[in-house]
């Protein structure tokens, strides 16, 4: 906590008095969707959060949401360039503190997160099912990409050496929760591995496994069990923050 002492004027006396703030003002939390998606699914988790005191903000990447009929141009430079513009615009709400962000990536989204944190600054990051992707092609739409060569990409553990998205990982410094999906059939155990084994610049790494869960967490009740998780992990680092 930040103390400040204070002087309180009443009836020509002065009071002596002890401001105490918690350390963090208003967190701001940034959704990103998977490819595909939109911020719909997003929309319950951050009310969720609003309802804990946070500043929570979703959106739809190019080619996604009211513009899905641009899926098969996007490329992920031009997603990139969504996420920067959607966390400049949270971060430029009065009431968030720029040094609290807290992003939420999914699949997709929660690639496009760790790439993020090489250009924003980002405290906690929570990765759902992150993808990953060859560096090469970046330009390239992104529904192009050879599936069968991705798939076959993402079965072994991928070196930071090789791979940017790895290498922020390594050096990310804030706190990570890293959730998979047991019965994932798009991002297998190795990638999420690949991941974690990179982690080691991080303050703190949370990772999970839903049970029975697959890729979009198809069942209310796997949706149920990462809601309550992100939740949980939420409240413990920004309030542990705080104190």
């Amino acid at each position: 906590m930040k103390l400040s002492p204070i002087e309180i004027h009443v009836a020509g006396t002065r009071l002596g008095g002890q401001l105490v703030e918690p350390l963090t003002g208003i967190p701001g939390v940034l959704f990103i969707h998977g490819w595909a998606g939109s911020q719909e699914r997003d929309m319950r988790r951050a009310t969720m959060l609003a309802r804990l005191g946070f500043v929570c903000l979703t959106f739809d990447m190019r080619g996604h949401g009211e513009n899905a009929g641009g899926l098969r141009r996007v490329t992920r430079e031009e997603n990139l360039q969504d996420v920067l513009a959607a966390y400049d615009a949270l971060v430029a709400h009065r009431q968030v503190d720029p040094a609290s962000i807290a992003v939420v990536g999914s699949s997709y989204g929660g690639y496009l997160a760790v790439l993020l944190t090489a250009r924003r600054p980002v405290r906690w990051l929570a990765l759902r099912v992150p993808a990953l992707y060859r560096d090469e092609d970046w330009q390239v739409p992104k529904f192009e990409l050879d599936r069968r060569e991705l798939a076959a990409y993402r079965q072994r553990i991928i070196s930071h050496e090789v791979n940017v998205a790895i290498q922020q990982a390594r050096r990310f410094a804030g706190d990570v929760l890293i959730v998979e999906s047991e019965q994932d059939e798009i991002v297998p155990h190795p990638v999420i591995a690949s991941y974690l084994a990179a982690l080691i610049s991080a303050r703190s790494v949370t990772y999970r496994i839903l049970a029975d869960a697959d890729h979009a967490l198809s069942s209310p009740e796997s949706q149920r069990q990462y809601d309550e998780l992100l939740a949980r992990w939420m409240r413990e680092m920004i309030f542990g923050a705080r104190s």
